[in-house]
């Protein structure tokens, strides 16, 4: 039986590598590959869940590949099956289904569709990985898999600078979600000193036993979750981003943002049920997140003018509801929930384009609205103060640019001091006398030594930071990223003797992509001149190849799971003691501030409006 759940991670993998191979103006064998790969999943899934029903759902665990074990620490793939992975297994296989009969003929004679299909057959990859992982670094393959297929969906029509912009805004939130799901790994590390399974998880007397004298740890760990799966999911106070991310084609967005990856949130609050199910301050507080998000939500979508935007509002109300059912602890109704809210909005965005067609045949019937509704019950100036608030979406996202963003832009600015030139004057042998005080710790005053991780790693941070706000040079800011990492090796280095075969782990990605990624620029460079990150240039287009080849070094660079930096991420933080507060925060800013950094580089050099381009374009959204 635990056979077929291989099956459902290679059967993706496989459709996604063919589709890859076949050439772009052959459109049918394209969609035929998507068509055909997607519709056996969903035949395999449906024979094996009727299968396991017969067999009295037993849940599976398979413990699959140990990708790297050292004293005190493994890191290995774990598959898990049981109601949770068999709900949303069926919803995914059916809806993608649906949604990829629908693409083969919404999407014809589009320039970009065979990139459409292999950006889907891509997601399905993480969608499948995500739901079936048994633990939470299997759930973090699969999770950082969706969020680049997020940011490469929305700006699939990359010519366009709403698309390119409200992308970049979207994989900041999904940063953010990131890395508190490497923050909750880290602590859980500490807690449990292994790489613990959801399946022991369901283990009440070892959580328990665990949590017994570590209560603020495990305070720490459930918050960290519930960051994630509130940016995942687009609870408060993260909900602005959904409705930018239906500049997307229309199937995209209905199962991505309607039906699937939105839903991915409640998906983690329920794996991770059993560790967070006895915290009562916890629950209270999803719950009451839930509630907030459900009623500010249900009132910005029932004045929005756009039918995705109202769309988006509505589902977000719906997920935050869900959120209070799975605080409750009642399980099954939250699925179910799922399921419902999942088919009603794929549905409903896949119609979007018809709805001016209904809302006229709509006037036939004499269809007028009830003439009063609950506001109408509220006091005149409290009810034009929320209808002024849903308006202006409660400013969400000028809080978010007032109170994050905009901060960080100012302390970057604050270093535009920083030259080529002064960085390898100044940080470079600062680095140098680093490595050899590394090799020479027992010189090293005691007092002195424990001060030397976070000063290292705040050096990163400050490179990183310079690195998000740089607007005249490229290369600059590319090489400002590679600092940081390697000053966040010197700063673990410090912390636990973090040297030799686990640095290069996590250097090698980061060598290897940053050489291929500097290649790139200054071969950009040569052929078109000014490569500055003040506009989009949109050199995709007349430079696919070169595009691809520094897509892959900036995936390299930021983690993503296609060089072994993904596990000394892992395991950088695990040389992080759990009372070391200030060097997990330098180092967690680092990497959102990093992944950002790597991403404004690529959209502005590769994607938006040609930077010769002689038309006007679109500079708000709806």
């Amino acid at each position: 039986m635990t056979l077929f759940l291989h099956i459902f991670i290679l059967l993706p993998v496989l459709g996604f590598i063919i589709s890859l191979l076949v050439p772009a103006p052959k459109e049918g064998v394209i969609s035929g590959v998507a068509f055909g790969t997607v519709g056996l999943h969903l035949a395999s899934t449906l024979g094996f869940i009727g299968y396991w029903l017969l067999n009295d759902r037993p849940i599976l665990n398979i413990k699959d590949i140990v990708l790297f074990k050292a004293t005190g620490y493994e890191f290995f793939i774990d598959f898990c099956f049981d109601e949770i992975a068999a709900t949303y297994l069926f919803v995914g296989s059916f809806l993608t289904f649906l949604v990829t009969i629908y693409s083969r003929y919404y999407l014809h004679r589009e320039s970009g569709y065979k990139r459409f299909f292999n950006t889907i057959l891509f997601f399905y990859v993480g969608y499948n990985i995500t739901i079936l992982s048994g633990n939470l670094e299997t759930l973090f393959v699969g999770w950082e898999i969706l969020g680049i297929s997020s940011f490469l969906l929305i700006a699939f029509y990359r010519d366009r600078y709403l698309p390119v912009k409200n992308a970049v805004k979207v994989f900041s939130i999904y940063r953010i979600g990131d890395v508190g799901l490497i923050l909750a790994m880290w602590m859980s590390h500490h807690l449990f000193h292994e790489n613990i399974t959801f399946l022991k998880l369901n283990n009440y007397e070892l959580v328990h036993e665990h949590l017994q004298s570590h209560t603020w740890i495990g305070v720490f760990i459930s918050i960290m979750i519930l960051i994630s799966a509130a940016a995942k999911s687009a609870q408060l106070p993260f909900s602005s981003w959904l409705p930018r991310a239906m500049e997307g084609p229309t199937p995209s967005t209905a199962i991505f943002y309607g039906s699937l990856s939105v839903h991915l949130g409640v998906f983690l609050l329920l794996r991770t049920y059993p560790f967070w199910e006895h915290q009562l301050s916890v629950r209270i507080l999803i719950a009451v997140l839930g509630l907030f998000t459900a009623v500010i939500t249900t009132g910005i979508a029932r004045v929005q003018s756009s039918v995705k935007s109202q769309i988006a509002y509505a589902s977000i109300a719906q997920i935050g509801l869900i959120f209070i059912e799975v605080a409750a602890g009642l399980e099954m109704l939250a699925m179910f929930h799922f399921a419902g809210n999942a088919f009603l909005r794929t549905y409903q965005l896949l119609v979007s384009p018809s709805v001016v067609s209904y809302l006229i045949r709509e006037q036939f019937y004499n269809f007028s609205p009830r003439a009063r509704s609950i506001e109408h019950f509220f006091p005149k100036k409290l009810e034009y103060t929320l209808y002024l608030l849903s308006i202006k979406e409660w400013n969400l996202d000028s809080l978010m640019y007032r109170y994050l963003w905009n901060p960080l832009k100012w302390a970057g600015n604050k270093m535009n001091f920083l030259t080529v030139n002064r960085l390898l004057i100044f940080f470079i042998p600062t680095y140098v006398i680093g490595l050899v005080c590394l090799y020479n710790e027992e010189l090293i005053p005691n007092n002195i030594h424990a001060y030397l991780p976070i000063f290292f790693s705040l050096i990163g941070l400050l490179m990183v930071l310079k690195s998000f706000t740089e607007r005249r040079k490229a290369p600059m800011s590319w090489i400002l990223v590679i600092m940081n990492h390697f000053w966040i090796a010197l700063a673990i280095s410090f912390n636990e003797h973090f040297k030799n075969d686990q640095t290069i782990l996590y250097l090698s990605g980061i060598i290897a992509s940053g050489v291929l990624g500097y290649f790139c620029l200054t071969k950009l460079k040569s052929l078109e001149g000014n490569i500055d990150l003040d506009q989009f240039h949109g050199h995709s287009y007349k430079h696919p190849k070169l595009a691809f080849i520094f897509l892959m070094a900036c995936l390299g660079v930021s983690g993503f799971p296609i060089t072994p930096t993904f596990i000394g991420e892992d395991l950088i933080f695990s040389h992080i003691h759990e009372n070391q507060a200030i060097l997990a925060l330098s180092v967690s800013l680092s990497f959102i501030i990093d992944g950002l950094a790597i991403i404004r580089i690529y959209a502005r050099i590769f994607l938006g409006p040609h930077v010769k381009s002689v038309y006007e374009t679109a500079y708000r959204s709806s």
